[in-house]
């Protein structure tokens, strides 16, 4: 572990620099599928400045990730002469170890990639899918209402999980080092063990009734039906011979075999529908990102099923129209709330998988549509998300990601947004392989107008089908400028969206890396019509002129988020890395 020393207290980082000038502080079988979004879209990203693009490198290389030894795996992989894609297999194989609240390999994410050589944008879908006998209806009672838990709390409630297939695909393809050699890290920390940390035993306390009733999960994280107290070592045997499984024979034996068959069969006795046809059909796929224009810069995010990369250039190309540092507190804020709005009415009605649904990619990054969103926005009055044409709620029945941001000394970049969905996914344990299952089938719209486990609604382009990958908001993001290049992302669920924006906003108004990751949050996602607000985030005046707009306030008990920021600063040549302070206090955060 690195060590930094700080106002008297030593502090352990969860990001790390270094490089030639160290600095203070398909393995799944076949060719996966490669979609393209259009023409349109790569003469958009050919058009841009060159400058942005040229052959400059960083000479340092910098880890943002959410536990600083997920961070030092990442580290000892690039020091070994691994690349940024070879870090970025070790560091979500440890933060599966080291933050299961978050993310494992019985989940899945968005891994937006950039490399140097040749310039290649391109994004690595490892979503879940839904089961083969997955049915629209699956979650609803006999009077077609949303039954309680079964799609957050069941083994029903588990997609085919991606990243397994994701780690296996990044070292063949883009990485430079074996599997095994990348995975090494994680298997240590499994088999030796961690220290319980204060966020991960927050995450134990609320899911203790839980685990109790899954003897595997119990057996990892309780002592004696307990929670166990800080500094206690979690060790993960079963997860250790999982990853050397996958570090010996590669991702495949995760997806068929012998372990493939007593995953199917664990899953099942658990109450699951998953089926050995089901892993042997998972293919990660390769996606072109989305790509847009905020004020000369170029932005590069996720594309579908993430709704990140489509809601934040939309969200961005309607703010152009607006000069926002001059604005006063008030109508900055008023004016970035309701592009939110907008957006996440539009995620509610048009996006899904690209795969299953047509999505209007075009219309919604087109300048003309923001013109016409823009032309509805007044400055003096809040609109109504009711008065919007959309998706009316029908009532309302947590939000743990992870992300990690990766830089080395040759420019190649990665954006990493990997998730389980809710604490610790379900909760339940596959026996004898250490892999908690996800509940993301929760991500899909259980019945159209019925919020989710986030308070997000959708339609049909969202529904349940057999092989689909659900909808998400995970919002992996590159911004290239003049002044240089962000690398960020974060978990949080239906409010990721805004957090990316705001963090772009802020990297744009030229803050630094810990600047970004330490401002004060806001968020609208069109249903419920509430602004919502850290903890202290807007005095008393703040709250009245927002009041005087129509906005409906609403203090969070909590802070939310937990952002991963990398800076490449082009005129200074500094590389800066942040982890979001939220993250790393120990508190409950979202």
């Amino acid at each position: 572990m690195r060590f930094l020393q700080k106002s008297g207290r030593i502090r352990l980082l969860s990001f790390i620099f270094f490089g030639a000038k160290p600095i203070a502080l398909d393995t799944r079988g076949g060719t996966p599928v490669r979609t393209a979004l259009g023409a349109a879209f790569l003469a958009l990203a050919l058009s841009f400045s060159t400058a942005f693009a040229s052959d400059r490198t960083p000479g340092q290389a910098a880890i943002a990730s959410a536990h600083p030894l997920a961070t030092e795996a990442g580290m000892t992989i690039l020091e070994q002469g691994g690349n940024a894609f070879d870090a970025a297999v070790a560091v979500a194989a440890a933060l599966a170890v080291v933050e299961p609240t978050g993310s494992g390999l019985g989940g899945g994410g968005f891994f937006l990639l950039h490399r140097a050589s040749d310039s290649l944008y391109t994004m690595i879908d490892a979503r879940e899918k839904a089961p083969l006998a997955a049915s629209r209806d699956m979650f609803l009672d006999e009077k077609g209402d949303p039954v309680r838990g079964l799609s957050t709390e069941t083994a029903l409630a588990a997609g085919i999980p991606g990243e397994p297939a994701a780690l296996g695909y990044l070292a063949e393809k883009y990485g430079r080092l074996p599997l095994s050699k990348s995975l090494a890290p994680a298997i240590r920390l499994a088999r030796e063990g961690f220290p319980l940390y204060p966020r991960l035993q927050a995450g134990i306390r609320f899911k203790k009734d839980d685990f109790r009733k899954s003897p595997d999960t119990a057996r990892v994280f309780l002592v004696k039906g307990e929670v166990p107290p800080l500094g206690h070592v979690i060790r993960q045997p079963e997860l250790a011979r999982t990853l050397e499984l996958l570090a010996r024979e590669g991702a495949q034996a995760f997806y068929e075999g012998p372990f493939a068959r007593r995953l199917v069969a664990g899953v099942r006795k658990l109450g699951g529908i998953w089926s050995e046809e089901d892993l042997r059909q998972y293919r990660v796929v390769e996606r072109e990102p989305i790509v847009g224009e905020y004020r000369g810069a170029r932005i590069i995010s996720a594309s579908p099923p993430a709704s990140g990369g489509i809601a934040l250039v939309n969200a961005l190309n309607i703010l152009e129209g607006f000069d926002l540092e001059s604005l006063d507190p008030a109508t900055r804020i008023h004016v970035i709330v309701e592009a939110m709005r907008r957006v996440h009415r539009d995620r509610a009605i048009y996006l899904g998988d690209p795969d299953f649904v047509k999505v209007p990619t075009e219309m919604l990054t087109s300048q003309f549509y923001a013109d016409g969103q823009r032309a509805s926005l007044r400055l003096d009055r809040a609109t109504p998300s009711a008065s919007l044409p959309g998706i009316e709620s029908i009532g309302a029945q947590g939000t743990h990601t992870t992300h990690f941001s990766v830089i080395d000394s040759e420019g190649n970049r990665v954006a990493a947004t990997i998730t389980l969905n809710l604490w610790f996914g379900t909760g339940l344990m596959v026996p004898g392989t250490g892999i908690l299952l996800n509940n993301q089938m929760d991500d899909f719209v259980i019945k159209p107008g019925t919020p989710n486990a986030y308070q997000l609604i959708g339609a049909e382009a969202n529904a349940i089908a057999p092989g689909k990958r659900m909808l998400s908001s995970s919002t992996p993001t590159f911004v290239e400028s003049e002044r240089g290049v962000m690398i960020a992302g974060t978990p949080g669920g239906s409010r990721i969206i805004g957090m990316v924006l705001l963090a772009v906003l802020d990297f744009m108004a030229g803050r630094s890396a810990s600047e970004i990751v330490s401002a004060p949050r806001f968020h609208h996602q069109y249903f419920p019509d509430v602004l919502l607000f850290e903890p202290g985030a807007f005095d008393q005046e703040l709250q009245q002129a927002l009041r005087q707009r129509g906005h409906e306030l609403r203090e969070g008990r909590e802070r939310w988020g937990n952002l991963q920021v990398v800076v490449w600063d082009y005129a200074s040549g500094r590389v800066e890395a942040a982890s979001d302070p939220r993250g790393q206090s120990g508190e409950d955060v979202y």
